[in-house]
């Protein structure tokens, strides 16, 4: 597994609605909202196996409501 750092900006008042729907989709490990430029930011773990790019896309990206996201990828936990 790869874990994933994903930091979503939303549509002014529809952080709640992507959050529930971000929950819902049962990909994510841990949601939390944020301050700053992003609304939410997801720790996702990503099977070995697969895209990164693909799978978030597939599984997250199409969420009504998303404006912008930022993704980092990890290396090494300390």
């Amino acid at each position: 597994m790869r874990c994933v750092f994903v930091q979503f900006r939303c549509v002014p008042g529809k952080t709640y609605e992507v959050a529930d729907a971000i929950y819902d989709r049962e990909v994510v490990s841990e949601l939390y909202s944020t301050s700053g430029d992003y609304d939410l930011i997801a720790k996702v773990y990503v099977p070995a196996d697969q895209d990164v790019g693909r799978f978030l896309s597939e599984s997250l990206f199409d969420i009504p409501g998303i404006q912008r996201t930022l993704t980092t990828m990890t290396f090494k936990a300390f």
